[in-house]
């Protein structure tokens, strides 16, 4: 795992010294994806240089250090990530003739690039990267990312050069960077939380897509798109998975499944520095947890964060599951004050506006990890990819009862739902708790609530799934003199052929919210303190047969993860799991009431906004009101805001 940085200068007025003195400065703010070790390579005639800095993981002598020149010297890498496969690869590689001076999985790429070519070789990679690549001979440089989008990969025009980095602060230490913030983006990441790919907070600056490459010519003209081809689609795979549905039993399913998470789980185990895994409790780090203790001579290591407030606590599951399967467990209760001195650097940690509260729980269990490990397995994906989130099993069947409704009865309804603040419906439904139905014991009910009356007067698919997953509407028009860009949620066209809106719906987490906020958040939090985190459950060959999976066998009897579970019932004992769905969630609707109030309320004070000009400060100043009153919890809304402030403080603007 590693930090990559570089650029191209088209001007080529530069000599090799002064190229990797960039490049270097360009590694440096990123340091904490690499602290092991650093290097720099460059080529003066064509005015490219490559910045790298090492996490050692696997081979960590010199001859796994990158940048990494091919044997034949063709070609030129620097990475981030790991490709698990490449003992196999190298094996088939040297029955080529292949010969490696390391055990690297660096040098098992490259090979691998010489022999079949890039897209070919890509092909054959069991990973996550994100790589860049140098062809001395055709003279084109080359980006790629992962399938999932599980590492970073900036890149764009700034002042007349093509700069790339595994974070934003890679680029913006290339004195060449201008970009300013683009205010339609800024909209957009006030109704996802989250920047959404391709997109950056900077005009000119974008993301590399899942399952893209790159490709510029050394003489292309500075700021001329470059050519993107896709090697993998997330989207494709859903179609194909439709279209050829597994057609075995519940049981085969269940015995495929377990044996390609096996296989996953077997292949993230191999490092040559010592690893562990997070666990929550849930079907999904619990499956994770299981599998790799199974598969360990040892008990395994293993790690949860745990908080005095029991609707927000998973340690105690955590704890119970980690004694029945005998690991090595460390869990650590964090109380306010603790999680509380997180939220000030959360601008300087996640790198772009980033507004996923769960972002603090996951910067500190991987804190306490990185004491005893330096890679750590997770359970992330499990939910999109064998359908975990409650509304797959809710939203289909309320949006079709709703658009049956007249509409003046379907705004009586979600009035109705929205007329009680969440903790509220939290207080009646626990008042209720013992003669409820299993179905209807959830925690935090109250927000879900809310949620559903979001649904009730929306007509069209994408409507209905802005209205789930989203925070600020469009119609709120709260940045000023903005327009969201449209991306795959609002452009249903693009969407794949797909059973119903169930299937859709898991779609689109895959292909936004997972890719934009789950992994973004898991990256950003883990490298923050030079922690690796693999994530077996989004290895592509398990995604590819999750997606040929029929919606019974994820949410059939109105349990989601239906085939995960039997995996994991065959390891941890049912009594153990069952219970309603958390989420890695915080009190902020308290916090932002009590020890977080003049921290909020100077970020959200009304004369800056209206001097710094990029927010309404009316529809955010009423909902400050209304969130301090008690009147509602607008804690997402208001984090969105709070998150940019910070954000914007952080970049030195008052």
């Amino acid at each position: 795992m590693c930090g990559i940085s570089g650029f191209l200068n088209p001007a080529r007025d530069k000599g090799e010294k002064s190229l990797r003195a960039t490049a270097a400065a360009m590694a440096a703010a990123i340091a904490h994806r690499g602290p092991d070790a650093s290097d720099t390579w460059a080529d003066a005639e064509a005015g490219l240089a490559f910045g790298h800095r090492r996490l050692s993981i696997i081979d960590l002598s010199a001859a796994g250090a990158q940048p990494m020149t091919s044997a034949d010297g063709r070609y030129v890498l620097s990475y981030n990530g790991e490709v698990y496969n490449f003992p196999a690869l190298r094996a088939e590689l040297e029955g080529k003739g292949h010969a490696f001076r390391g055990h690297s999985d660096t040098e098992v790429v490259l090979a691998g690039i010489v022999e079949w070519g890039l897209e070919a070789a890509l092909g054959r990679c069991v990973g996550m990267f994100a790589i860049s690549l140098w062809d001395r001979q055709s003279r084109t440089l080359s980006l790629v990312r992962d399938r999932l989008g599980i590492k970073p990969l900036y890149y764009g025009w700034s002042g007349g050069v093509f700069m790339f980095g595994s974070e934003l602060a890679a680029l913006k230490a290339h004195p060449a960077f201008r970009a300013g913030i683009d205010r339609d983006v800024l909209a957009l990441y006030m109704m996802r939380n989250c920047v959404p790919a391709p997109h950056s907070i900077h005009h000119g600056i974008n993301k590399l897509m899942p399952g893209t490459i790159l490709t510029l010519s050394v003489d292309t003209a500075p700021g001329t798109e470059p050519a993107l081809k896709s090697f993998w689609s997330l989207s494709e795979v859903a179609a194909r998975g439709a279209a050829d549905p597994f057609t075995g039993s519940e049981a085969e399913a269940t015995d495929q499944a377990e044996a390609l998470l096996r296989e996953a789980v077997r292949d993230r185990m191999v490092a040559d520095r010592p690893l562990g895994v997070f666990l929550s409790g849930g079907v999904d780090s619990s499956t994770v947890a299981a599998l790799m203790q199974d598969l360990s001579e040892t008990p395994v290591k293993t790690f949860s964060i745990g908080f005095n407030d029991a609707g927000y606590n998973e340690a105690e599951d955590a704890k119970a599951v980690a004694a029945h399967l005998g690991t090595e467990h460390t869990e650590l209760y964090v109380d306010a004050a603790k999680a509380l001195d997180v939220v000030p650097n959360l601008a300087r940690l996640f790198d772009e506006p980033f507004a996923d509260s769960s972002q603090v729980p996951t910067y500190l269990v991987s804190e306490m990890a990185r004491r005893d490990v330096v890679v750590c397995l997770s359970g992330d994906g499990g939910d999109e990819m064998f359908g975990g989130y409650n509304r797959y099993l809710w939203v289909d069947g309320i949006a079709r009862r709703s658009r049956a409704l007249p509409g003046p009865l379907r705004g009586l309804a979600a009035a109705a739902m929205t007329s009680l603040a969440p903790d509220t419906w939290d207080g009646l439904f626990k008042t209720l708790d013992p003669v409820l139905p299993d179905k209807l014991r959830q925690r935090n009910p109250g927000d879900k609530l809310h949620k559903m009356a979001g649904i009730f007067n929306a007509f069209d698919p994408h409507q209905i799934y802005q209205g789930l997953v989203g925070h600020w509407q469009p119609g709120d028009r709260i940045v000023r003199e903005a327009t969201a860009p449209a991306t795959l949620v609002e452009r249903p066209g693009d969407w794949p052929a797909l059973p119903g809106f169930t299937e859709q719906m898991m779609h689109l987490d895959g292909a936004t919210y997972m890719a934009d906020d789950i992994l973004t958040k898991v990256d950003r939090a883990s490298m923050a303190v030079s922690l690796e985190a693999r994530v077996p459950l989004l290895d592509h060959r398990v995604v590819e047969f999750a997606w040929r999976l029929p919606l019974a066998l994820k949410t059939g009897g109105g349990v989601g993860k239906r085939v995960l579970r039997n995996v994991l019932y065959r390891h941890v004992p049912k009594v153990l799991i069952e219970r309603p769905k958390m989420g890695f969630a915080l009190p902020i609707h308290d916090w932002l009431r009590g020890p977080l109030r003049d921290w909020a309320e100077a970020l959200l004070d009304e004369k800056r906004l209206r001097e710094q000009g990029f927010f309404d400060p009316e529809p955010v100043r009423e909902k400050w009101r209304q969130h301090l009153s008690g009147q509602r919890n607008w804690q997402h809304h208001l984090w969105d805001v709070l998150m940019f402030q910070a954000w914007l403080e952080a970049q030195g603007c008052p």
